[in-house]
């Protein structure tokens, strides 16, 4: 869909963006020039993204400005200074401390958007643990896969959590030493802590240790597509774009309130729900509770939010359900939408402007980028279904893979190809954990490769296309369709599955499923039915699947593997494409 350039954010009636000229920022910037803009650890001894995200500001003249505002889902918001962080942060540094877990340890944070889950994160950070948060709606499988291969060595999280999707299989999670229960006064027994009760033990005084830039500091898991969930790696050297793209893509000012929604289990749940605004010295909403309208509407109206970063799902699901917010509530200081997680049609760009009274800013980047690439920027006309401009300081193009180790950069405006970025970003991936094989084939050519098809406009101006994988974009969420075949094929009845995305105007994709069943058992609605709460319990609502469907048997090429391209085409009515290497028994 074509559709004119609208309007940028409301800049002329508040601040002046610090982006104002795009081609002067690309031609003029360097990242020894970011760097210079955050103060490292004293002494010279290196670069610690807690120390400038709490730290720096606690020791300054932000000790007593708001850091984080959380809102329950019932009772009264509570607010956290600098200064408390720091010294809640610099307390749970001191239980991981006393518990023998240190640098490079993963700790792994498995709990709603509580204040423990923050304070935790930063903590984390400056004891030079490995940070893994985890998503708390995902079931027992997906938790413990993560758990298992990212070796955790400690587990933040609740007692529900822990007795639904640990505790049974604790003895196989052989690095996992200790469980910290954030809602328990007393200690169950060793290894399974109270960590009121240690944080109350602990000292307030934290001196972080010294960290270099390259040293491991968080793991995101990704969802793959022919095998278990990849780790991706970052290091503390990623702090310079999460401090860039706040200032740049999000244009956070002093004073201002930010809320981001995503949950820190996703990437985005962390680099900008965390990191970036800390960075930048305002107050960042956090919401315990998941999207509701109403209640949404009025946090953005009585916290008087600047700045909103939030996902495509809801922004389409406030239009399906005809809200205009602007008409019921002041949206008068709300400067600048934001929203990533999937391609943003260009109808909800436009609404925006008219129901927020702000127009909406895409953006693209991946887990493994760690940060934003691509964006529209709050200086910039918005195109209406472009994801934007690359970031000063990222090279970006359009590629064709010829084989594995070379590409052709396709130069002509509006060709379709491969999305590549030229490595060497502060917070791109240092590579998938304990998989070197993944990590290479992500690169080629002296490119990184997106998996995401795309074109470039003859202005420059990214358009996304699709991916050119399996990967399934719902809600926001990345789902690996091999994570939910294993899931179902653990129920007694299932011989085979095979998982695709399915387009949906409200979810982006859905996740929909073919099974085959075994021999002798029957197709029915009650055993759908079955499937689909068993899915639910095992991979949690966001990864289970919407959709089942049973067939005789499924689409298989001559090595035996699911072909999940044909079961796509044929499920919207697409070109099923070469069928060469199809079983012929199928």
């Amino acid at each position: 869909m074509a559709c004119k350039p609208i309007g940028k954010s409301r800049h002329s009636w508040s601040v002046t963006p610090h982006l104002l000229d795009y081609d002067l920022a690309c031609r003029t910037f360097s990242w020894t020039g970011i760097r210079r803009e955050l103060d490292g650890l004293p002494g010279g001894e290196g670069l610690n993204i807690a120390h400038e995200a709490v730290d720096r500001h606690a020791d300054g003249g932000l000790r007593d400005h708001r850091a984080i505002r959380f809102l329950p889902i019932d009772g009264s918001p509570r607010d956290f200074t600098y200064g408390d962080l720091k010294r809640l942060s610099n307390r749970f540094a001191n239980v991981l401390r006393n518990l023998d877990v240190g640098r490079d340890d993963t700790v792994c944070l498995l709990c709603g958007r509580i204040p423990e889950l923050y304070w935790g994160a930063l903590g984390t950070l400056k004891n030079g643990s490995v940070l893994c948060p985890l998503f708390s709606a995902f079931g027992p499988d997906p938790v413990f896969e993560r758990l298992r291969r990212g070796k955790a060595r400690a587990l933040v999280t609740t007692g529900q959590q822990y007795r639904k999707k640990v505790g049974d299989r604790r003895d196989a999670l052989t690095a996992l030493g200790h469980v910290l229960l954030v809602d328990t006064d007393e200690h169950r027994e060793q290894g399974l802590w109270s960590l009121p009760r240690l944080m109350a033990e602990a000292g307030d005084e934290f001196r972080i240790p010294p960290t270099d830039p390259e040293d491991r500091a968080l793991l995101h898991f990704t969802s793959g597509t022919t095998g278990p969930p990849k780790g991706a790696v970052h290091v503390h050297q990623a702090v310079l774009l999460h401090y860039m793209t706040g200032k740049y893509v999000l244009d956070l000012h002093p004073g201002d309130v930010f809320w981001c929604t995503a949950d820190p289990g996703w990437v985005t749940g962390t680099s900008y729900g965390i990191i970036a605004p800390l960075l930048h010295g305002i107050t960042s909403l956090v919401d315990e509770g998941d999207f509701d309208a109403e209640r949404w509407c009025h946090i953005l109206e009585s916290e008087r939010v600047d700045v909103w970063y939030t996902a495509p799902t809801a922004i389409r699901r406030l239009m399906r359900m005809g809200v205009e917010p602007k008409r019921k509530h002041d949206l008068r200081r709300l400067r600048s939408v934001h929203s990533v997680g999937e391609p943003l049609n260009p109808e909800a760009v436009i609404w925006g402007e008219t129901a927020l009274g702000a127009p909406i800013h895409d953006n693209w980047w991946q887990t493994e980028t760690g940060g934003i690439m691509i964006a529209n920027y709050p200086s910039m006309e918005i195109r209406p279904g472009s994801m934007g401009r690359p970031l000063p300081g990222i090279e970006a193009a359009i590629v064709r893979r010829l084989d594995q180790d070379q590409v052709e950069v396709l130069v002509d405006p509006d060709v379709e190809g491969e999305l590549a970025l030229r490595p060497g970003w502060p917070s791109m991936f240092r590579g998938y954990l304990d998989d070197e094989e993944r990590t290479r084939k992500c690169f080629a050519g002296g490119w990184y490769l997106s998996g995401d098809l795309a074109r470039r406009d003859a202005d420059g101006y990214f358009w996304f296309v699709g991916r050119a994988d399996d990967i399934i974009k719902t809600s926001g969420h990345m789902v690996g369709p091999f994570e939910v075949e294993s899931g179902l094929m653990e129920h007694p009845a299932v011989a085979e599955a095979g998982v695709i995305g399915k387009p949906d105007p409200l979810l982006g994709e859905k996740v929909k499923a073919f099974v085959s069943l075994k021999a002798g058992i029957l197709p029915t609605d009650a055993l759908r039915l079955e499937l689909m709460g068993f899915a639910r319990q095992r991979l949690g609502p966001a990864v289970a699947p919407r959709e089942i469907e049973f067939q005789d048997s499924l689409p298989k090429n001559r090595a035996g593997k699911i072909m999940r391209r044909l079961l796509k085409a044929r499920e919207l009515g697409l070109p099923e494409g070469d069928l060469s290497t199809l079983e012929t028994d199928t």
